[in-house]
């Protein structure tokens, strides 16, 4: 039996520095309705195999191991005390891929994604030791960040539109998946069928599981793509092909690579902070509903959590999906269940511990595997264009005035460009208009501007000074 928890505590752990451990069974119990989530939303995660086969050269069988080590990476959040569900720096994707491109695939692109991770690694580590992951968001001008989350949303949704692209290539289930996946998520009609339908309201709570499922079931049936080869028992990775694609025997990336990665990397991050802040308000409004349970909300750890994850990912695994502090959409899953009592989910750590551990799992059965294998494209797909939607809507929603919404929109084109540079003309154009465009009335804008952010940081920061933040 797990340890119990007095109403209103934190949830029971063991603390290590600056970690608190939760095992299952021990700390929390087995949540089956997430267990039920992680047998097929695992799919997601190996949506990465096709990147890894056509970006880093590397057959089937090494991918599939690398989809191993990220599994392992997914449970450390749960595991080490952070409350979200981790993911992939989805949005960052697009441009990943932009700055692989300029690389050949096998053992460059593998250095180069390795020299991509290295310094994100870097980046979370230092940001998150010195607390100066706020500072450096307040400092980039509010039209690059959103220029570039715009951009990301862009390039991801013309990678998929293009000619020779999934959704050109198979267009009846993906178009018919992404409709269906987009009015689950996002239409108000369908909120308000889930205000008055039990039926509706349990098909809100596996987020984008259906449009998925519809997806694949319509891809088979007007085959766009094959049905399965179902083989039974445990998938066997190939642990040593691949170890031919890490730093140990490719070598270190040069300081071309790394100079080349830097301003992907810093996208990536600013993205990943975004992430962090949009995962916190999804746990500070269950923890309001869910006063038995108070939520330990800390900024540091998150950033130190995913630094290992990150470097885990260089040394064992280059990951074109970058390890992430946040997966939205089952985030906001688990998190909707959370809030609706001890009943339905003991702790906000039981649910994404559960589910990410039965991800992990899932990845050994042989007969999941195979049902999957010949639509991983959809799973990716509707990933990208779900984070498009997203992006895209979020990065409107933050710019204020036609200047800052000029600047981010000639951001946006210039990162979704498919150059390899791509990134680096973005942001020096960015920051170029910024200063000719936008700066004579910055200082009017920056108090405004600085409040905003800090209403939206300031429980987090509180988190980092007293051991608890709660949202």
């Amino acid at each position: 039996m797990a340890l119990q928890r007095e109403h209103g505590a934190e949830h029971p752990c063991w603390p290590l520095g600056p970690f608190k451990i939760r095992l299952p069974f021990i700390h929390y119990r087995w949540e089956f309705p997430e267990m039920i989530q992680g047998l097929i939303m695992f799919v997601v995660s190996l949506g990465m195999i096709p990147l890894l086969m056509k970006y880093l050269g590397m057959p089937y069988e090494a991918a599939l191991a690398f989809c191993v080590v990220a599994g392992v990476g997914y449970l450390l959040p749960a595991l080490m005390g952070v409350p979200l569900v981790p993911g992939w720096i989805t949005p960052a994707i697009p441009v990943v891929l932009l700055y692989l491109q300029a690389f050949e695939p096998g053992p460059e692109a593998v250095k180069a994604m390795i020299a991509l991770q290295i310094l994100v690694f870097i980046i979370f580590l230092v940001l998150g030791l010195t607390g100066l992951g706020n500072k450096l968001v307040k400092i980039i001008p509010n039209s690059l960040k959103s220029g570039i989350i715009i951009g990301a949303g862009i390039a991801a949704m013309m990678g998929e539109l293009k000619t020779g692209g999934r959704i050109d290539n198979t267009p009846i289930s993906l178009l018919i998946g992404c409709i269906v996946s987009a009015y689950v998520l996002f239409s108000l009609s369908f909120k308000h069928f889930v205000e008055h339908s039990r039926f509706a309201k349990l098909i809100s709570n596996f987020g984008m599981i259906p449009g998925m499922v519809i997806a694949m079931l319509v891809g088979w049936a007007v085959s766009e793509y094959p049905l399965p080869t179902i083989e039974w028992g445990i998938t066997q990775p190939d642990f040593k092909l691949m170890a031919n694609y890490l730093i140990f025997n490719v070598g270190m990336p040069s300081t071309d690579m790394f100079l080349l990665a830097i301003p992907t990397a810093l996208i990536a991050y600013v993205i990943a902070f975004g992430d962090i802040l949009v995962g916190f308000t999804l746990c500070q409004r269950v923890e309001h509903l869910r006063p038995d349970e108070k939520i330990e909300m800390n900024v540091t750890r998150v950033h130190l959590v995913t630094a290992i994850r990150n470097a885990l990912h260089a040394v064992l695994a280059p990951w074109p999906g970058l390890a992430g502090p946040l997966w939205t959409a089952a985030h906001a899953t688990i998190a909707e269940r959370h809030s609706l009592g001890r009943k339905a989910m003991d702790s906000i750590y039981s649910g994404g511990g559960t589910f990410w551990i039965t991800g992990l799992i899932a990845i050994f059965i042989l007969p999941l595997v195979t049902v999957f294998k010949p639509v991983l494209p959809i799973a990716l797909s509707l990933t990208l264009v779900l984070t498009a939607y997203i992006c895209i809507m979020v990065g409107m929603e933050e710019l204020k005035n036609s200047a800052e919404r000029g600047v981010a929109g000639i951001v946006a084109v210039t990162l979704a460009m498919p150059d390899p540079k791509a990134t680096v003309y973005a942001v020096v154009i960015g920051l170029i208009l910024y200063w000719l465009i936008e700066r004579p009335n910055a200082a009017q804008r920056t108090k405004e501007d600085l409040s905003v952010l800090a209403d939206k940081t300031s429980d987090i920061k509180a988190g980092d000074e007293h051991g608890v933040a709660t949202r």
